[in-house]
């Protein structure tokens, strides 16, 4: 029995999008364009699908119990449906290799707000998120994913769930649907659109002449 999604793909696609434009991290930084010289391989184009993929890996970044947090709540909200969720797709392990690679600034607003989730699912549930069963899950989750600003409160009292939430939420949306899994449900059938490059399958001699006895590679 499959899991009912606390937020529709739809609004998950969109969130993704938004993540990719604007930073999920810290205001004005935009995500991946802000490491120094000595990033992580996945930030310089390099596929660590094995790497992330591998039966003994260990987080790089997060400790165990933020990694647990990260993985019960990206499975809260991309769960398994007729396509794999989020935990299949590996976001916890993604998000964890490439937030090693960024400064502490962008870090730590990462952490502060897994920090947020369990800190409230003990005060609420007496029990850290990884913990809670998917009923208390969504308790707790809901109010921040559909929060309505109240005009009556000032910034100052203002209930900061639902920016810790959406912090999370577009990190994790933005790693789902850059995963295979997520490109797949997207619509992508894993083939490439102009297919294997060949090279050019003419002999030498045919590129040596004057232009006129060029032949066309059309």
């Amino acid at each position: 029995m499959f899991r009912t999604p606390l937020i529709s793909r739809r609004d998950l696609i969109r969130a993704a999008l938004l993540a990719g434009a604007t930073s999920v991290f810290a205001p004005a930084l935009a995500f991946g364009q802000t490491a120094p010289a000595e990033t992580t391989p996945a930030q310089h184009g390099v596929d660590d699908s094995r790497l992330l993929a591998d039966p003994n890996w260990k987080p790089a970044l997060l400790s165990d119990q933020q990694n647990e947090t990260l993985i019960a709540l990206s499975e809260a909200i991309i769960p398994a449906t007729d396509t794999p969720g989020a935990k299949a797709a590996l976001v916890n392990r993604f998000l964890d290799l490439v937030l090693s690679g960024e400064t502490e600034e962008l870090q730590r607003p990462f952490i502060e707000s897994l920090a947020y989730v369990d800190s409230e699912s003990r005060r609420l549930f007496d029990k850290n998120f990884s913990d809670l069963h998917s009923d208390q899950q969504n308790e707790l989750l809901q109010p921040w994913a559909y929060s309505v600003r109240n005009r009556w409160f000032s910034e100052e009292h203002a209930d900061p769930g639902p920016q810790h939430f959406n912090r999370l939420k577009s990190a994790i949306a933005m790693a789902y649907y850059t995963s295979e899994i997520g490109q797949k449900e997207l619509g992508w059938d894993g083939s490439f659109t102009h297919g294997p490059f060949r090279g050019c399958q003419h002999a030498p001699a045919a590129h040596s002449g004057t232009p006129h006895n060029a032949t066309s590679h059309n």
